[in-house]
């Protein structure tokens, strides 16, 4: 699967917060952004559910198609990419309650785990998480969302999971660049890797992504 990098790199309330860590993700993306824009010619190939076309239209205008490749048949084989690697769940780190948790105990046989870099000040994340809020309730017993804050507060981080009723646990990486080395190199935000029930990183997707095209490869995996 080729790899989209449209991702977002604005900035508002809370930058005085940021980690060095946060505001070198942010300046290294906006190189991202502008070839996102570039990306914007691109035709596109997908054709979202009409039911969900109105809420993935930010998606659809900066994502190119190419990278979202949804053409693989059912069966973890088949919807895995061929070079998918074992996950790295050697972390641990803090929730927006200040909760130590094992990034590992979130590994299930029975579950498709979608761990979703993002920050408060990223659009396009904002953009991606109606959807994602969908998809967990709606296969909420065989899928796990995360959430990974790259930069936020506690603080922060909580209040905007309470405005956006994030239904799914998200973890703080403010002054932690080591997890996204492990799941990187990753230029920008949002950034997503779909994991399967046996650990692997099956499918990756560097920027934003219509939910479409989420539930597709979810579903496949499980």
């Amino acid at each position: 699967m080729e790899e989209n990098i449209g991702a977002n790199t604005s900035s508002n309330d809370g930058s005085n917060n940021r980690s060095s860590g946060g505001s070198k993700m942010r300046s290294v993306a906006v190189a991202a952004t502008a070839i996102a824009l570039l990306a914007i010619a691109i035709p596109f190939v997908w054709s979202p559910n009409e039911e969900g076309a109105k809420a993935e239209s930010v998606a659809a205008a900066v994502t190119p198609a190419a990278s979202h490749d949804t053409t693989s048949a059912p069966g973890d084989g088949a919807a895995c990419m061929a070079d998918a690697k074992p996950a790295n769940w050697d972390f641990k780190l803090k929730d927006i309650n200040g909760k130590e948790v094992s990034l590992s105990s979130f590994k299930d046989p029975n579950k498709v785990v979608l761990l979703n870099f993002w920050a408060t000040w990223c659009g396009p994340c904002k953009a991606e998480i109606p959807g994602f809020v969908e998809l967990q309730e709606k296969y909420k017993d065989k899928l796990t969302i995360i959430g990974y804050s790259v930069d936020d507060t506690a603080e922060l981080a909580k209040k905007y999971a309470a405005d956006y009723k994030m239904n799914y646990p998200i973890l703080l990486g403010e002054g932690r660049e080591d997890v996204q080395d492990a799941y990187g190199p990753i230029w920008g935000i949002p950034a997503s890797f779909i994991i399967s029930k046996d650990g692997k990183v099956c499918r990756k997707h560097m920027g934003i992504a219509p939910k479409a095209v989420f539930e597709k490869e979810i579903v496949a995996l499980m």
